[in-house]
């Protein structure tokens, strides 16, 4: 196809979705006293967002790095005249400011505490992807935003993507036909790896509290501020970075809210460096209707596809592709058929929709209406990842009862869905 004809296909193809929902920003008649737990990059993203939707009032800014924070602080000034206070400890900042809303922007073995707590002080929380280290994290994270009947968002920002939201619609009204298999994937290349030695923690950075309750590693810059996710003992590795993403794609498609049956492989084979998550992964994800897999490799770029990074849906008329910076693309079984596609209308310098995820959340909490990535639908996506990496640890396939959310007859596996936690921390019930 030449390009000029691809291009009028992708033009037509965004007309054909022009009635999708618009982004109204509302009138900003209220405020939300707001606090910002982990100052990072991303959280900043966040925050950042909030601010200009004129929507909130910084009190607080958080964080164990008060390097991290002072910079944090720093930001806010230019961005607003509001006066945060600074805070090294959480637990502190909510009893003492009481915020509305929390955004928690910490690594993911702390994103089931601060939200908890978040919620029983009275907050609505926005929390990053994936919503927790292990599984059981998640249903008392649930069990909390219930009671306490607060609204938690998830940061899947891609959950309101106009081109992911399309290729959804474009895929539940049958226009790829029956779907019997999806390929999620990233297969990007990376710099060269290299095995850095462990130091002392660098000045202003209170270790321990970062390591909170996970094990007291020793502190290795490749950890933080943002190498964490590739160290098993802080997160899960690219399934449970990358890849909630993509099965929150996944199940947004389908009528089923969790695989009967787990498979994974994979290793550290090729990239020499500190952490201890696989290089490459392969999961098999066995639903009732169809079969989902799951790879990754950070090695070895694929430029033999036309994409290296989103999911594949394989239809009886033809296959899908929902991608990022690809937008979305069909590629029809008859090859007389046209190729259909939609542009990604993503926000720079990130390359993400967190404008309207966040502008969804207020509008969940002054309606009382659950958001768009409520924590039940980031609960069944980080499933999806954290099921990969415990047979992945294990070695061998699990049978999961999603009702029950147990593993079916596997006592070693079933005490993977929680983990021991360290001092004085208390896992969630």
């Amino acid at each position: 196809m030449k390009r000029r004809d691809f291009v009028k296909k992708s033009s037509a193809a965004s007309l054909a979705f022009s009635a999708l929902p618009i982004i109204n920003l509302h009138a900003k008649d209220k405020k939300y006293t707001t606090a910002l737990v982990g100052s990072g990059w991303w959280g900043m993203n966040i925050l950042t967002v909030a601010i200009k939707a004129q929507n909130v009032k910084v009190v607080a800014l958080v964080d164990v790095d008060a390097n991290q924070l002072q910079d944090a602080n720093s930001k806010v000034e230019e961005l607003c005249n509001d006066k945060p206070k600074l805070y090294g400890d959480y637990r502190e900042m909510l009893q003492k400011e009481k915020p509305e809303i929390v955004i928690n922007a910490t690594p993911d073995h702390w994103h089931a505490l601060v939200t908890i707590d978040a919620v029983n002080s009275g907050a609505h929380v926005y929390v990053e992807k994936p919503i927790g280290h292990t599984i059981n994290e998640g249903k008392a994270m649930i069990k909390a935003a219930r009671a306490n009947n607060k609204m938690v968002q998830v940061g899947l920002h891609r959950h309101i993507s106009p081109h992911n939201m399309a290729g959804i619609e474009f895929l539940k009204s049958g226009r790829a036909g029956d779907i019997g298999m999806v390929r999620s994937f990233v297969h990007y290349g990376y710099h060269e790896p290299k095995i850095v030695e462990d130091s002392e923690p660098p000045k202003g950075l209170d270790w321990d509290m970062w390591c909170g309750p996970a094990p007291l590693d020793a502190y290795n810059p490749q950890i933080h501020p943002k190498g964490f996710r590739n160290y098993l003992d802080f997160a899960n590795g690219t399934a449970g970075d990358w890849g909630v993403h993509w099965f929150d794609q996944i199940l947004w498609w389908t009528e089923e809210n969790y695989p009967k049956k787990v498979f994974s492989t994979g290793g550290k084979n090729i990239v020499r460096d500190n952490s201890d998550a696989p290089d490459h992964q392969v999961i098999n994800f066995e639903f009732e209707s169809f079969t989902a897999t799951w790879e990754h490799r950070k090695f070895g770029t694929n430029n033999a596809e036309n994409h290296n990074i989103g999911c594949y849906f394989y239809g009886t008329k033809g296959t899908f592709h929902m991608g990022w910076l690809d937008g979305w693309t069909f590629y029809p079984n008859d090859k007389k058929g046209e190729i259909i596609h939609m542009d990604h209308s993503l926000h720079k310098p990130d390359w993400q929709n967190i404008p309207e995820l966040w502008d969804d959340f207020i509008k969940s909490i002054e309606t009382d209406k659950l958001p768009v990535a409520d924590i039940q639908q980031g609960h069944y996506a980080t499933n999806m990842s954290l099921l990969g990496m415990l047979s992945y640890k294990l070695g061998r396939s699990v049978e999961w009862d999603g009702k029950k959310e147990l593993i079916v007859n596997d006592n070693e596996a079933n005490k993977l869905l929680s983990r021991d936690y360290r001092g004085p921390w208390k896992y969630p019930v």
